[in-house]
């Protein structure tokens, strides 16, 4: 059974996605493309997909969400461009308030928030801090994940997966 439990499937998929200044396009869309397929991975061991699959570059995200301070990277917004998604920024303050699984120093430290992948995911979907949406919940479905870029290059960019829940909703 995936995160969103038997019978529930996501109006919004998003993913969340944190960066380094300077990241390159490439990373950033390896490492989205890597969290959406860990989603099919652990759904179809479950017999269903959350969201389907459509063949769409964006893998059934419906946006990508970051933090205002890397809103303008480059890379950032080559990715979402080739992705074909909106990128959703918010601001280091409100972020923080989401609760999350794997808060970050190195976060904290370099845009004022221990967290942007996973709260970003999570307020883009709807909610974050145990919000509760009319009609579903905001559930991460793919916590934190680093990207891999080449051996001995340093990681800059993160990405989670969250979805807004709907009860009930069959496909």
């Amino acid at each position: 059974m995936s995160a969103l439990g038997t019978g529930a499937w996501p109006r919004l998929v998003t993913v969340g996605v944190g960066t380094c200044a300077g990241v390159h396009a490439e990373e950033v869309l390896d490492v989205v493309v890597s969290v959406l397929a860990a989603v099919r991975t652990t759904a179809g061991a479950g017999g269903r997909e959350p969201f389907p699959a459509d063949g769409a570059a964006s893998g059934g995200a419906t946006a990508l969400a970051t933090v205002q301070a890397r809103a303008a990277e480059p890379g950032l917004l080559a990715a979402a461009r080739r992705l074909d998604l909106p990128l959703i920024a918010y601001d280091a303050r409100t972020l923080a308030r989401v609760r999350v699984p794997h808060p970050s120093d190195f976060s904290r430290t370099a845009v004022g928030t221990p967290s942007v992948a996973e709260a970003a995911a999570l307020l883009a979907c709807g909610g974050g801090g145990g919000t509760t949406v009319r009609g579903g919940a905001p559930v991460l479905l793919v916590p934190k994940t680093k990207s891999r870029p080449a051996a001995g290059a340093p990681v800059r960019a993160t990405a989670a997966v969250a979805a807004l829940a709907v009860p009930g909703r069959e496909r």
